[in-house]
């Protein structure tokens, strides 16, 4: 499987807004998943719910930029900004890290964010 064209596909369908979708069509059954501040996912179903739900209490996209994707073997990191106006009337804006480790399968095992 050719991890980095995988890898670019996601984070495609992350930049147009379609991450549950990219999660549904790129996470492994029993991948696992990690923020910056501990939160973690055991599974495709729980990410997927997470996901869900903090793409449901979005009211505005203001920008989803990708900058970079890089790839060693089947580990890639995804470098991204994220500009969100939340339904609670808080803005988010996050600078982030997204390391992936990928199987044979070219799906994702393991995810993790780290704050750029």
């Amino acid at each position: 499987m050719n991890i980095k064209n995988q890898a670019l596909q996601m984070d495609a369908m992350v930049t147009k807004g379609a991450i549950v979708d990219a999660v549904k069509n790129f996470f492994a059954d029993n991948a696992t998943t990690a923020d910056y501040n501990d939160i973690k996912t055991s599974g495709k179903n729980e990410m997927v719910e997470k996901m869900e739900g903090f793409v449901g209490s979005i009211a505005k996209v203001n920008g989803i930029k990708h900058h970079h994707t890089i790839v060693d073997n089947n580990l890639s990191a995804s470098e991204f900004t994220f500009d969100f106006d939340m339904k609670d009337g808080s803005k988010i804006l996050w600078h982030e890290i997204i390391r992936r480790v990928w199987n044979e399968e070219g799906k994702v095992t393991t995810e993790e964010y780290f704050q750029a």
